[in-house]
């Protein structure tokens, strides 16, 4: 992680680009195995290939990954998106979604502030939570955290719930002012192809100008 971090903070200087982190909170509970873990598996690398195929992207984009089953873990930290590598996604133990999502908010934290100290400017941060069903662990205080992050506008939140399984009354805990969406299916390129457009509008923005959300691209993976 020490070499990671030097790595991390080597970016910064030598790409002083306005970044859009973005933190992927992923469920691999036991229930995800078989197919949704490869069509996640799928998803999130053909993610990492539509950033690197984009000219502006490329250098705006930084992306950490969190898993979640029995226990939340850092996958992939911020650090330049040519030098990382999509891990691999394994599906066992429980659903720890309160532990997930507040570590991806300390990471997010921990970020701001290296672009702070390294002068770098920033978009709004994003976290995306997908998850297949209930947490077993509390998220009283993940909800409370992302509430008040983004009523400050300081934080956006994109909660997709996988099956039927999902609880979105749940999920809506964790998405102020913006709510929960349903996985058509297994469409996890569609909404991974969906999300990477979205990026390379931000990045193509000023850093806190609001960037509306392509609701049309949205059909063709999501529903409420």
């Amino acid at each position: 992680m020490k070499e990671e971090y030097i790595l991390s903070q080597e970016d910064l200087v030598d790409n002083p680009t306005a970044r859009v982190p973005i933190c992927l909170v992923l469920d691999v509970s036991g229930s995800m195995s078989g197919e949704p873990i490869r069509e996640l598996q799928a998803g999130v690398q053909m993610f990492y290939e539509a950033i690197r195929d984009d000219e502006i992207a490329q250098y705006a984009a930084e992306i950490s990954i969190v898993t979640f089953g029995s226990q939340a873990q850092r996958t992939v930290d911020f650090m330049s998106i040519e030098r990382q590598d999509v891990p691999a996604l394994i599906a066992e133990g429980t659903t720890a979604m309160g532990q997930g999502v507040n570590l991806a908010l300390d990471l997010l934290e921990v970020r701001k502030g290296d672009y702070q100290r390294a002068g770098v400017d920033y978009y709004q941060p994003w976290m995306v939570i997908m998850t297949d069903g209930e947490p077993t662990d509390d998220i009283s205080r993940a909800s409370e955290r992302v509430r008040k992050l983004c009523e400050t506008r300081k934080l956006s939140v994109f909660p997709i719930a996988i099956g039927a399984a999902a609880n979105m009354d749940t999920l809506a805990l964790l998405s102020p002012g913006r709510p929960p969406l349903r996985l058509k299916g297994l469409n996890f390129k569609e909404f991974f192809l969906w999300l990477s457009r979205s990026v390379s509008r931000v990045s193509q923005s000023t850093p806190g100008e609001t960037v509306p959300l392509d609701l049309a691209g949205i059909e063709a993976w999501g529903q409420a």
